[in-house]
């Protein structure tokens, strides 16, 4: 089946009692059993219920992994990544990271025993020096959030690989539509299927895809010890965004290029960030690994707060509002949002500036996206 397809059937059989062409919300908690421990396949839906797993097999199929595991959040999913890894493990981080994972990994993990260490893996050398000691788990998110930069996924799962370690990638921004890290080596994917595979910024999700039975079977224990699982409900709406994820990225990535042009030329913005333009640092390797490059842009507005302020202000298409990868058009003020847990010094340092914007850009008319940024501009 080639990918468009594989979104709408991979995973999700008609249902077999009565031929629904999508899968049922099965809202049962329990589950009759014929005799003590002998069930179809279903005891309490926290360990498995019907609507989860249809979701589960689809996620598994869309990026290219033996077993998905869904969770309640992006979050709840890692959380219950970093439970295979007890005290004493050492991590490996990409530097440029969502700020609920820094603020788990640096006042949650940190107490349990356990090291990070957060490098900028755009240098495969710095990669390579970082992995001569053995490593538990390497860490990576590309595009990363918010300063979208990229890794060569290859290479650092070949060199994660060599120091003994598991590789997951937080592949959110992407999506499966845009690459699919386990194809090129990596052992883990993450989700926050809030984003862009439920795409319509009505529910709060995440998942796990593993390449390895083995892995999944540990994983699926973590998954019912931690409990950490979405409601049938929630299930339901992810299938239902899966089903449109190609069409909607292409028309994401639509709305970003048109911003991102008009971005690129003005003279009152400092620098912007967005892989699929020729300006990119890593655009090179955008082409090599990405087969579409997504929905975010990011941009820099010299004159710090006081300037994000008056552009944000006069944006009518884009809101102001935490989150991306719906259907309507976002913009997030990173400092002071999403990424406020992260201590100025730190986000300055590695560029999260009062003046850095993160627009997720929707699937409206990329027209009118365009006007809405040019409008915004014109008025500062």
């Amino acid at each position: 089946m080639r990918f468009d397809t594989r979104l709408i059937h991979a995973g999700q059989p008609a249902d077999a009692l009565t031929g629904a062409v999508n899968a049922p919300i099965y809202l049962s908690s329990t589950f009759r059993q014929s005799a003590p421990n002998q069930n179809k396949g279903f005891v309490y839906s926290r360990t498995a219920n019907p609507t989860r797993s249809v979701l589960e097999a689809a996620l598994a199929s869309i990026e290219s992994g033996r077993a998905g595991l869904a969770f309640s959040s992006g979050l709840g999913a890692l959380v219950t990544l970093l439970e295979a890894f007890p005290t004493g493990s050492r991590i490996v981080s990409i530097d440029d990271l969502y700020g609920g994972t820094w603020r788990l990994f640096e006042h949650h993990r940190r107490q349990f025993g356990v090291r990070v260490e957060y490098i900028d893996m755009r240098d495969t050398s710095k990669i390579a020096e970082a992995l001569k000691e053995p490593a538990d788990l390497v860490y990576v998110e590309s595009p990363t959030n918010p300063l979208l930069k990229l890794v060569d996924l290859g290479a650092v799962s070949r060199l994660g690989h060599a120091a003994g370690a598991v590789v997951a990638v937080d592949n959110t921004f992407a999506t499966p539509v845009g690459q699919r890290p386990i194809e090129r080596g990596a052992d883990i994917v993450l989700h926050s299927t809030t984003k862009y595979l439920g795409g319509h910024s009505d529910i709060i999700g995440g998942a796990l895809i593993l390449k390895e039975k083995r892995a999944a079977t540990r994983y699926a224990w973590l998954q019912n010890a931690v409990g950490a699982v979405p409601s049938p409900f929630d299930s339901f709406l992810v299938l239902r965004g899966i089903h449109t994820l190609g069409i909607r990225m292409r028309a994401h990535e639509a709305g970003a290029r048109a911003v991102a042009e008009v971005l690129s030329h003005s003279r009152k913005v400092k620098r912007v960030l967005y892989p699929g333009l020729s300006s990119h640092p890593q655009h090179a390797l955008a082409r090599r690994q990405m087969d579409c490059y997504g929905g975010i842009v990011s941009v820099e507005l010299p004159g710090g707060l006081p300037n994000a302020r008056r552009f944000l202000k006069r944006l009518k298409v884009f809101t102001l509002a935490e989150s991306l990868g719906g259907v309507e058009s976002l913009v997030d003020h990173p400092a002071t949002m999403t990424h406020a847990s992260v201590p100025r010094a730190e986000r300055e340092a590695h560029g999260v500036t009062d003046g850095l914007l993160r627009l997720s850009c929707g699937i409206e008319d990329p027209a009118d996206l365009a006007d809405d940024v040019r409008s915004a501009l014109g008025g500062m």
